[in-house]
């Protein structure tokens, strides 16, 4: 089974990463991160570089997508290699889906127009003007569409494995997840914006100007 992860520049890291290490860790399963061009792509902030080791004309068809988000998402709002690549692949894929604000590229592709999606929460308003109905989830999930979206950044790692549940069964999305020993027990019930106080989101926007 082959999962295609397009990469593109300032991609969040872990969106891209997060899936991968829980999906490639099933032997029926290869990941492949694709691109426009094969080499490396630098992620948000400059510090990473992911490698793309496929373009997307080298894999048109792959049975499982994963967008990931970051702040080079808003390139492709209206449109783009991405975009164009995602709607075509759509039509044969077992499952589209999306981390934090990959759900807009899966908007621009015109795959959520009337569904209820997710992703992070500073995006909210960008993907309601996709067609898309937003909703406070981690995943949300329309089988029927072929369709997952998962909120932000470390809901990527809940949505693989909600998908390896999907794809195979409940025993190897559990084996996955004991694999990578997935068990949060966080320092701080601090996960959504409204589980935190004013201070802790003017440090937030005061990190998001510091380093977008």
């Amino acid at each position: 089974m082959q999962v295609a992860i397009p990469l593109f520049p300032r991609l969040t890291a872990l969106d891209a990463i997060g899936p991968y290490e829980v999906l490639q860790r099933v032997p029926s399963i290869d990941v492949t991160f694709v691109g426009a061009q094969r080499g490396e792509v630098r992620t948000e902030n400059g510090f990473l570089g992911l490698t793309a080791d496929a373009r997307f004309d080298e894999l048109p068809r792959p049975d499982v997508i994963v967008v990931p988000g970051g702040v080079g998402t808003r390139a492709f709002t209206n449109g783009g290699d991405v975009v164009d690549w995602v709607k075509s692949a759509h039509l044969t894929t077992r499952f589209t889906t999306s981390v934090c604000t990959g759900s807009l590229v899966l908007g621009a592709a015109g795959l959520l127009d009337g569904l209820t999606a997710t992703s992070h929460w500073g995006a909210t308003e960008l993907l309601a003007r996709t067609g898309a109905t937003p909703v406070d989830a981690r995943v949300v999930e329309h089988v029927e569409h072929r369709i997952i979206t998962a909120a932000g950044v470390s809901s990527g790692i809940d949505m693989a494995i909600r998908l390896l549940e999907l794809l195979v069964d409940d025993v190897a999305a559990q084996a996955a997840q004991v694999f990578i020993e997935y068990d949060p027990q966080p320092p701080f019930d601090a996960g959504h914006p409204r589980k935190v106080s004013a201070d802790v989101m003017e440090r937030v926007a005061e990190y998001r100007t510091s380093r977008s």
